[in-house]
């Protein structure tokens, strides 16, 4: 089956947000008087954890704190987590975390060429509508039919379900579309719902396993930022388009289980 849809993650694939997240949670910890500061070591570790008020609760799990106080913290994560959203939202809204190269190109390109276009993330609704319309506007964020986020499922990544839900939306087959990723967790739930998966690591996940991706690039290039030799021979071309894609979904298939192609060039 030909190619049909697009389905990025947000976090880390459409835009390296993660530094922007972290400084909004310190924020909101603020806000409510808590005495936690998270630094790049600990939000590094941190985003082994799927979803922003699970990455709090297993925060509080890990302080030598009562059973009674670890109580009473986690009945104000979903409070803290709100704070730290809208936070997050005012930051981007200033310019924060731009689109990773190729992003805006390839995005438009699928638009143009009548592809659907799904978002599969663990962020929020309003996470993923504020990075989208700040950087693409407005009109693009409807673009994407499926917008798969936040807790509209009862597992995050690396449970598929998330990946399972826009499918069902899109009414499509996992072998008609292609996830973009750029975690491990991420690629586990997209592998897991059946994707050819494309994961563009960041400085914060290129030390992740991606053992099964069905490409691994840098990133996805763009006239101005070409992919490095490496990348560009690995596709056979200088920044990666439907074009590639269509031919990469249609040969994934003839490919030995887990075997992928391309390099990490973070």
């Amino acid at each position: 089956m030909s190619l049909k849809a697009l389905i990025f993650d947000a976090d880390g694939t459409l835009a390296d947000t993660e530094e922007t997240h972290r400084q909004a949670f310190n924020l909101a910890f603020l806000e409510f008087d808590l005495q936690w500061e998270w630094d790049i070591a600990r939000y590094r570790e941190l985003l082994h954890v799927s979803g922003g008020k699970e990455r709090v609760t297993h925060y509080i799990d890990t302080l030598p704190l009562s059973a009674p106080e670890k109580a009473r913290l986690r009945e104000l994560v979903p409070l803290v987590h709100r704070a730290k959203t809208r936070i997050y939202n005012e930051l981007i809204g200033d310019g924060r975390a731009p689109l990773r190269p190729g992003v805006a190109r390839l995005i438009r390109e699928a638009h143009e060429a009548g592809l659907e276009l799904a978002v599969a993330s663990t962020t929020t609704l309003a996470n993923a509508e504020a990075l989208i319309s700040r950087h693409l506007g407005r009109r693009a964020f409807h673009w994407f039919s499926v917008m798969a986020c936040g807790d509209q499922v009862p597992a995050k990544k690396p449970a598929p379900d998330i990946y399972r839900r826009a499918l069902g939306s899109l009414r499509l087959p996992a072998s008609a579309c292609v996830a973009f990723e750029d975690s491990a967790n991420g690629l586990r739930a997209a592998r897991a719902a059946g994707l050819f998966t494309v994961v563009t690591p960041t400085p914060w996940t290129v030390d992740q396993d991606f053992g099964g991706a069905g490409l691994v690039l840098a990133n996805l290039g763009d006239p101005g930022k070409p992919l490095s030799s490496a990348d560009r021979a690995a596709i056979g071309a200088p920044w990666l388009g439907v074009a590639e894609l269509e031919r990469l979904l249609v040969t994934a298939t003839a490919r030995p289980p887990g075997e992928r192609i391309g390099v990490v060039r973070c």
